[in-house]
């Protein structure tokens, strides 16, 4: 069902600024709490009001009557603002009453809009060739993701607003803000490949954003220091469980279709056994399905942070629920966290290289084209997980790419000073200083180039990533290959030997 075009300027975050307030001058712990003034009653009584008069405005919305609808919206949150503004001068008046409604109303908005709240900022109309004549999970407005039900139930009514999810959101939205940034960017344009399979297991949009967010970043070959890899962070015997297996030498978890496939159906496996108890579902998905099934026994209906539960959870696991479920909240309800995501043109191209060229150079000479500021890199590598991005492909192979580059390819790629530019600085021969000893001399090859490869021995503490920024390597799976390593598993003294790659 469509609604008024005008519901797509619906904005409540001059409320969330009130709510800020609100939250800055509430009583301290330890405080007896305060009888309410007749004053305090006064400013309840507008907020049942401002609440009623709210939910009168989705109805009118509902029946077709944009023009009421809209005055009745606007009368009832001006009401709301105003007198939540006045709650914190006025003796015996609970804040904590006016973040209730808050949170209700967006709720409510939640069940009875097929819009999201950042309608304005997404843009209503899609763009040209980005979605037009496709069908299925590619085909669905990105507005409409805030809708979509987990297990018949909106995912915002299983979202608890308590105090560790409003502790992960006030982290998202401040000293983590660049990764959510950063995260929603990097979905946007691996959407077409990892949407699909949440759709197909009816899982809603913004629980995947928000376990990339918590896992990865959206960074496709991303590996923690406990092995696990990919952009949704599988281990290797879980995702080989869910069918991530080794072809050709890819480690497959580090393909967002089918890392996304493999989360879908874990996800649906285990709120199967969790009785669609989605706290529980992440607990497991962080700290394991078997141990979470011995906490919670038969009792599915049991609360994450019921004591008995919360207190025999590891640290990370603690935290780890509910910023999935903050991340998943902020993807749904941007706006009314002062919050905006950028437009996001995340459709799916390809070109076929006319001259040789890695993804490297692809990403010095496309620049920062179509407004990218950060550059290409992260992007060409998502797209392209199967492709050393130090690597030259050859001319006629199909390079993954934003369909929105594919003019800016075939201008800045093709010809001119900037392909020349980039394969000048690809090709750069840095002097090698030999360690002490030096190690036995060998070759590998780079670019079709003859390099030196050196010893290193691991130390404590150590990951084969961390080896690999170090010394300048940037594929794993190359390192990996070199020394017959097994799951890209090492060991303190365990002696590696690297490619010297710049």
């Amino acid at each position: 069902m469509v609604f008024p075009a005008f519901f797509r300027s619906l904005r409540m975050a001059p409320l969330a600024s009130a709510m800020a307030l609100l939250a800055a001058c509430s009583s301290g712990g330890g405080s007896k709490p305060v009888a309410p003034s007749p004053q305090a009653n006064q400013l309840y009584a507008q907020l049942d009001q401002a609440s009623k008069g709210y939910e009168t405005a989705l109805a009118q919305a509902r029946a077709g009557n944009a023009q009421a609808s809209q005055q009745t919206l606007t009368a009832a949150l001006d009401q709301l603002k105003t007198a939540s503004a006045q709650c914190p001068s006025t003796p015996g008046c609970d804040s904590q009453r006016f973040f209730s409604v808050f949170d209700r109303l967006l709720r409510l908005k939640d069940g009875n809009f097929d819009l999201g709240d950042d309608m304005g900022s997404m843009g209503a109309d899609l763009p040209e060739g980005s979605d037009a004549g496709k069908t299925g999970a590619a085909s669905l407005p990105e507005a409409q993701r805030s809708v979509t039900l987990l297990r018949g139930q909106q995912l915002s009514q299983l979202i608890a607003m308590n105090g560790p999810v409003k502790a992960a959101l006030e982290m998202w939205l401040t000293q983590w803000r660049g990764n959510l940034m950063d995260t929603y960017v990097n979905y946007q344009f691996l959407r077409y490949q990892m949407w699909p399979a949440y759709q197909k297991q009816d899982l809603p949009e913004a629980l995947l954003f928000g376990i990339m967010a918590k896992e990865s970043g959206g960074k496709v070959h991303a590996v923690s220091r406990s092995g696990a890899a990919g952009p949704l962070q599988f281990m290797y015997a879980t995702g080989v469980r869910f069918g991530l297996n080794t072809e050709d030498g890819f480690d497959s978890r580090f393909d967002p279709a089918e890392s996304a496939r493999a989360n879908a159906e874990y996800m649906d496996e285990q709120l199967k056994a969790f009785n669609n108890n989605l706290e529980l579902t992440l607990a497991a998905y962080n700290g394991g399905e078997g141990r979470m099934r011995r906490l919670v026994g038969d009792n599915t209906s049991v609360s994450l942070y019921d004591p008995v539960i919360y207190n025999q959870l590891s640290q990370e696991t603690r935290d780890y629920v509910p910023s999935v479920l903050a991340a998943a909240w902020l993807f749904l309800h941007p706006e009314s966290y002062n919050l905006r995501f950028p437009h996001v043109d995340g459709a799916q191209g390809s070109v076929v290289l006319k001259r040789p060229a890695s993804l490297t150079e692809l990403t010095v000479c496309l620049g920062s084209a179509a407004g990218m500021q950060d550059g290409w890199f992260r992007t060409l590598r998502n797209l392209n997980p199967r492709l050393d991005p130090q690597v030259s492909q050859p001319a006629g192979v199909r390079i993954m790419l934003p369909k929105v580059l594919e003019k800016s390819y075939e201008a800045r790629c093709t010809t001119g000073p900037w392909p020349i530019l980039a394969n000048d600085l690809h090709t750069a021969v840095i002097p090698v200083v030999p360690s002490s000893p030096s190690p036995p001399a060998t070759t590998s090859l780079r670019n079709g180039n003859t390099s030196r490869t050196r010893n290193y021995t691991v130390k404590r503490g150590d990951t084969l990533t961390g080896i690999l920024n170090k010394v300048g390597c940037s594929s794993v799976q190359e390192v990996s290959e070199m020394n017959d390593l097994k799951h890209h598993q090492i060991k303190p003294g365990q002696v590696l030997k690297l490619p010297t790659c710049r």
